[in-house]
């Protein structure tokens, strides 16, 4: 069994066609034939069954496609970091991050990243939810991941600052002079709410904080996306959470954003399956330089703290009791 012929099995899984298959893997239909039959051999069955109209998986065939596509994933990773240890200046560099950082952080690292290194490709993995980013990450999909800090993660974790959760209102609103809110002074109004908001002791990070208040937040509209809501909450429809840097970074300064007092913060870092090195040691370098990410207090965070998703909510003493973690959806 090759990695070669594990390629070739999965081209003619995703065109359901050997001629097709052939046609991408610039090969000839009677090699590519000659390739799957030798790993159908190999794993001692029939993987793919042959239709009058194309192909599909066996049993055996969709047992094996996981493991299959994890070698070649593994595979493609391991060749680009072999060539980014050599130094920032060719190849190609895959990051991932959760949908608020990427649009919130990343634009202007890319920006500097391709005046400095012009001849490294980079490739953009946004996901929901920092579960969906450390699985993906896990799998192979990326090289290095920029989200809220992972736990119990095996590989690499290196810090790069803290973001700040806050609150969007309205130019009008009744808070638009004050730069600082209480929750219990938002008691009576309405809130827009993400699908990814992380969850609390089995209830939605904002339900469970706003209980600590003493109240029950009123849902307006639940949205997909924190820059959705963002918007949303400038155009007055209820009062939204999301991180500092993509209201000013993403959505503009065409609303009003309030701390919470006391104020919600979490971590960023950057995680991977293997330490940085290259041309993934220079692109954490220059986040940690230029992501407009202040540094976090030594002292802020505990080991083994828990990670919200997307549309972000606090993960620290400082705002959170340590009894309270959080867990992302």
């Amino acid at each position: 069994m090759s990695l070669r012929q594990m390629e070739y099995f999965l081209a003619v899984v995703e065109e359901a066609s050997f001629t097709r298959a052939a046609e991408t893997l610039h090969v000839t239909q009677p090699a590519l034939s000659h390739q799957i039959k030798a790993l159908e051999r190999s794993v001692g069955g029939a993987l793919l069954e042959r239709m009058p109209r194309g192909v599909r998986l066996t049993p055996m065939g969709r047992a094996f496609r996981p493991h299959a596509e994890l070698a070649v994933r593994s595979a493609t990773q391991a060749r680009r970091a072999a060539r980014a240890s050599a130094g920032a200046e060719g190849g190609e560099l895959h990051i991932a991050a959760v949908h608020s950082v990427a649009v919130g952080v990343l634009p202007d690292v890319f920006a500097r990243w391709r005046t400095a290194h012009p001849q490294v490709v980079l490739h953009l993995h946004e996901y929901a939810t920092s579960e969906a980013l450390e699985e993906q990450v896990e799998r192979g999909t990326a090289d290095l991941a920029v989200g809220p800090a992972p736990r119990d993660w095996p590989g690499s974790v290196v810090p790069v600052g803290e973001e700040e959760i806050v609150l969007v209102v309205p130019f009008d609103d009744r808070f638009a002079g004050r730069t600082t809110v209480t929750l219990p002074e938002l008691s009576d109004r309405s809130w827009i709410r993400c699908a990814m908001e992380p969850v609390v002791h089995g209830q939605r990070f904002l339900d469970w904080a706003c209980g600590q208040a003493g109240f029950r937040p009123r849902t307006a509209v639940f949205t997909e996306h924190t820059s959705t809501a963002v918007r949303m909450a400038a155009a007055g429809v209820g009062v939204s959470t999301a991180p500092s840097h993509i209201v000013r970074g993403a959505v503009g300064e065409d609303c009003v954003v309030l701390s919470v007092d006391p104020p919600w913060r979490r971590s960023l870092t950057v995680f991977s399956r293997v330490p940085p090195s290259g041309a993934a040691a220079a692109f954490v370098e220059l986040l940690r330089r230029h992501g407009g990410i202040p540094a976090a207090p030594a002292e802020a965070y505990e080991d083994g703290a828990a990670r919200p998703g997307g549309c972000g909510a606090p993960e620290t003493a400082r705002s959170v009791p340590p009894t309270a973690p959080l867990d992302a959806r």
